[in-house]
């Protein structure tokens, strides 16, 4: 038995991207499941039941990235969506007995054009920033391919453009 605690059925997506409408995208340690490469956007569940969403954003996208949110340039945004989705039978064993579902909670993070990135090796092996539309369709996740679709209705200078 593992001594790791199971994982909160809390987590947060974060859509990271520059005002030009370029989207990053993490490739994954661990292949999807099928096999194929597991592209997305920064994905973490809360450390506690009572961590602020926000919080767990800020978090999540410095572990994952190396971009403090809360620096200068940057804008994190709470697009005030969620989605609820089974969690794979892979990775059910994270989860306490009985966990079938997970809440994720979307948010939006404008960076600055030259902000560097940072992986973290543990979690991704990659990183390519993506045209919105064309970042959407390499996503693994369809809750992340529609979070990155709905970029123009969350960034202005975005708003007249139409998807691929």
């Amino acid at each position: 038995m593992s001594s790791r605690p199971f994982k909160i059925p809390q987590s947060v997506l974060v859509v990271i991207y520059r005002d030009s409408g370029q989207v990053l995208l993490l490739r994954r340690t661990v292949a999807a499941p099928g096999g194929e490469p597991f592209w997305q956007s920064v994905t973490g569940s809360k450390d506690r039941v009572d961590e602020d969403w926000r919080e767990t954003a800020i978090r999540e996208v410095l572990e994952e990235t190396g971009i403090d949110a809360r620096a200068e340039g940057c804008l994190l945004t709470d697009w005030e969506l969620e989605n609820v989705y089974t969690i794979y039978p892979e990775w059910q064993h994270r989860y306490a007995p009985g966990i079938w579902h997970n809440q994720e909670r979307v948010f939006g993070l404008r960076v600055p054009s030259y902000m560097p990135v940072h992986l973290n090796p543990r979690e991704h092996t990659a990183h390519a920033w993506h045209d919105w539309r064309n970042a959407a369709q390499c996503c693994f996740s369809s809750s992340n391919a529609e979070a990155i679709l709905l970029l123009p209705r969350f960034e202005p200078a975005l708003a007249g453009a139409a998807p691929l």
